[in-house]
C-alpha cells in the first residue's frame, strides 16, 4: 500500500474553457445529442417529451421539456457539473446514463449556451447556464442565472407539474452564417429537424411501443421499428441467451419485397432511406438503440443481405465488455462472444440470402409478384408474440381443401399445437446447448421432401401454371428452399 501522506504533489486542474472546448470535439450529431438528453429525461421516469424549436437564424432556440421527476437547486447544479457520475459506481438496471457526460457533452456539441430549467416536487422551478463565453472570460468552471425571455421558458417549465427542460439558445454548429429570411439555411435546418426526428423514431420506437410519447413541435413521433414485427412473411429466429441469459440474441429475415405493399416496402427503408443501410445487428441497452443496421466488424454490407437483421439486448452493466462510448453509438462485441455471435450471424445470413435468391434471381426475372410460404408466421396478439402455421402455405391449404368432414377437427389440432408450442424450453436448449440447431428434415431420409415436393409440382401445373412457375412457386415453399437440387428432377407425371 503507498503512503500518498510522504508524496509531494501538485494541483492539475483542467483548465476550464480548454477542458469544454474539448467536450465539444467528442463528435456528437444533433440526432445523437437530443437522443442523449431524451436518454435523462426517461431515467427521470418521464411520460411525456417534447421537442420545440423556434426558428431565427443565428438566434434560433431548440428545447426537450419532459414530465420526468425534475430536480431541486442542489440537484440541477449536481447534474450540470461534468463528470457528475463515477461510471464504476452500480447504476439502476433502468438507468440509461454512464458517465454523467450525456447532457452536457450532448448540450456543448451543439451549442455555446445552453440552459436547464426544472421542476421538482414540492419546489419551485430553478434554472442555471452553461454559458461558453462566460468561462472564457472568467476562466473557471462556473454557471450563471441568465436566459433570455426568462419568462416565456418559466411559463413553458410550468405547463407540467414536475419536469424538466433543456434549452439550447446559441445553436452555433446549426445556425452558424444563417440569417432568419435566407430561404435555403431555413430549408436545410428543417432538413436537420426531419432527420432528427427519424432518428428519434428508430433509437426509442420499443419505448414508445410501451406508451412513451415524444412529441416534435406538437405532433407524436411514431415509432419505426426495424424488425416490422406482425408484417406477414416475416420469418424469425429462435432466441438464443449468453452471459446467463443477460444477453439475448434474435434474428430477423424480412419478407422479399414481392410480399411487401409500396407502404410496406418504404416503412422497411427506415431513416437512412434504405434497405441495404439497415442490414445487419441492432444493438439496444435497456431496450435503447444503440447501433442500427451494422455488422460490428463481422462482415460487409452486401445487398443480397438486405432481408437480415439481428437484435441484440444488453443489459447496462455490459458497457465496459461491449465498449460503450458516451455518445453511445458504438458498441464492440467482446471476444468471448464473438465465435458464438459469428455463428449465430451466418445462420440468419444464410436463411435471409435463400429468401433474397429465390426472389431477387429465378423470380426476379419471371415471377417477381410470387408469394413465399413459410410454414411458421410471428404474430402480436394483445402485446405479446405467438406463432401461428401458415394456413396458406401449399401443403396445409391441399390438406384441408380435401379434409372434408375433418376440415373442423384439424383445424382445432393445429390451435392447439400452435398454443402449445414449448417456446421457453426451445430457447432454453437453445441458449445452453452448444450443439447448433439442425435445418429441416437435416440428417433423415428425404422421401417425404420428394413426395410432397412432386406432388405439390403436380398440382400447381394441373391448375394451370407453367412447369417454370410451379418449379419457382416450390422454391418459394418452406422447408423445400432448403433443398432447391431436388428441383430438376421433378416431372409432370
Amino acid at each position: 500500500m503507498i503512503d500518498y501522506s510522504k508524496i509531494l504533489s501538485a494541483s492539475a486542474e483542467p483548465e476550464a474553457s480548454s477542458m469544454i472546448e474539448t467536450f465539444r470535439a467528442i463528435g456528437y450529431s444533433i440526432e445523437t445529442a437530443i437522443a442523449d438528453i431524451i436518454d435523462n429525461s426517461i431515467t427521470a421516469g418521464a411520460k411525456n417529451i417534447w421537442i420545440n424549436y423556434d426558428w431565427k437564424g443565428p438566434k434560433t432556440t431548440l428545447s426537450i421539456l419532459d414530465d420526468g421527476t425534475g430536480m431541486n437547486n442542489e440537484q440541477l447544479i449536481q447534474a450540470m457539473r461534468p463528470g457528475s457520475k463515477n461510471p464504476l459506481e452500480e447504476r439502476s438496471h433502468h438507468d440509461l446514463g454512464r458517465f454523467g457526460l450525456g447532457l452536457k457533452t450532448a448540450s456543448f456539441s451543439q451549442s455555446r449556451k445552453f440552459t436547464v430549467y426544472s421542476k421538482a416536487k414540492d419546489y419551485q422551478p430553478v434554472f442555471w447556464t452553461w454559458d461558453l463565453d462566460y468561462v472564457n472570460k472568467e476562466q473557471k468552471w462556473k454557471l450563471i442565472r441568465y436566459i433570455p425571455d426568462e419568462s416565456k421558458w418559466l411559463e413553458t417549465i410550468n405547463q407540467v407539474k414536475t419536469g424538466t427542460c433543456v434549452i439550447w439558445w446559441d445553436l452555433d454548429r446549426v445556425t452558424k452564417n444563417t440569417s432568419v429570411d435566407n430561404e435555403a439555411t431555413k430549408a436545410k435546418f428543417l432538413g436537420i429537424m426531419d432527420s432528427v426526428k427519424s432518428h428519434l423514431s428508430m433509437v426509442f420506437h420499443r419505448y414508445m411501443e410501451e406508451g412513451l410519447k415524444i412529441f416534435f413541435r406538437g405532433r407524436e413521433i411514431e415509432p419505426w421499428d426495424p424488425f416490422m414485427i406482425g408484417v406477414e412473411g416475416l420469418q424469425t429466429k429462435p432466441e438464443t441467451r449468453l452471459e446467463g441469459g443477460s444477453i439475448k440474441i434474435k434474428g430477423f429475415v424480412l419478407p422479399h419485397r414481392s410480399k411487401l405493399s409500396a407502404e410496406e416496402y418504404d416503412y422497411g427503408k427506415g431513416p437512412k432511406d434504405s434497405w441495404t443501410a439497415h442490414q445487419g445487428f441492432y444493438v439496444y441497452r435497456n431496450r435503447r438503440l444503440l447501433v442500427a443496421g451494422d455488422w460490428l466488424g463481422l462482415f460487409k454490407k452486401e445487398v443480397h443481405y438486405d432481408l437480415c437483421r439481428i437484435r441484440i439486448d444488453l443489459p447496462n452493466n455490459f458497457d465496459d465488455d461491449w465498449q460503450i462510448d458516451i455518445k453511445k453509438s458504438i458498441a464492440r462485441p467482446p471476444s468471448i462472444y464473438r465465435e458464438q455471435i459469428l455463428a449465430l450471424a451466418k445462420e440468419v445470413r444464410n436463411q435471409a440470402v435463400e429468401v433474397y435468391r429465390h426472389k431477387g434471381k429465378v423470380l426476379k426475372r419471371k415471377l417477381s409478384s410470387n408469394e413465399y410460404f413459410p410454414f411458421w408466421e410471428e404474430r402480436a396478439r394483445h402485446g405479446k408474440r405467438f406463432y401461428k402455421i401458415n394456413r396458406k402455405h401449399p401443403l396445409l391449404n391441399e390438406l384441408l381443401s380435401k379434409s372434408g368432414d375433418l376440415k373442423k377437427d384439424i383445424e382445432k389440432v393445429i390451435q392447439f399445437i400452435e398454443e402449445t408450442i414449448p417456446v421457453p424450453l426451445i430457447t432454453l436448449q437453445e441458449s445452453e446447448n452448444e450443439k447448433p440447431h439442425g435445418q429441416p428434415f437435416e440428417g433423415i431420409d428425404h422421401k417425404a421432401i420428394k413426395e410432397t415436393m412432386q406432388r405439390l409440382f403436380n398440382g400447381f401445373v394441373s391448375s394451370g401454371l407453367s412447369k417454370e412457375k410451379a418449379k419457382a412457386r416450390i422454391l418459394n415453399t418452406e422447408p423445400y428452399n432448403f433443398y432447391p437440387e431436388y428441383i430438376e428432377f421433378l416431372t409432370n407425371e
